[in-house]
């Protein structure tokens, strides 16, 4: 009795295994047909239009950063000189006042 339960698992294994073979070859039969490769070709396509709106997107992004930095710089010294006339304007009529 504990021979012919350890017959039927190991029949169950090998039943298993010949049909994963079975699968894995209809499978790569499908995958490599003409129908599935026009897919591919259509995927790999609307990818490579994709990538090509993101680099667009990225570019101009990239280009309104480096304009809002010049900005920023440009106000960052013009208020530099503000606040160094104002401190020269103070110094001046503190020096007026004594």
């Amino acid at each position: 009795m504990f021979e012919i339960s350890k017959c039927l698992k190991c029949g169950k294994g090998l039943g298993i295994f010949a049909g994963g073979v079975l699968f894995g070859t209809a499978g790569v039969k499908i995958l490599a047909s003409k129908d599935a490769k026009n897919v591919y070709t259509k995927c790999t396509a609307a990818v490579l239009r994709a990538k090509e709106s993101v680099m667009t997107t990225v570019t101009t992004v990239q280009e309104n950063a480096e304009d809002i930095l010049a900005e920023a710089k440009q106000i960052n010294e013009d208020r530099e000189k503000e606040e160094a006339a104002c401190v020269q304007e103070d110094a001046e009529a503190a020096s007026e006042e004594n």
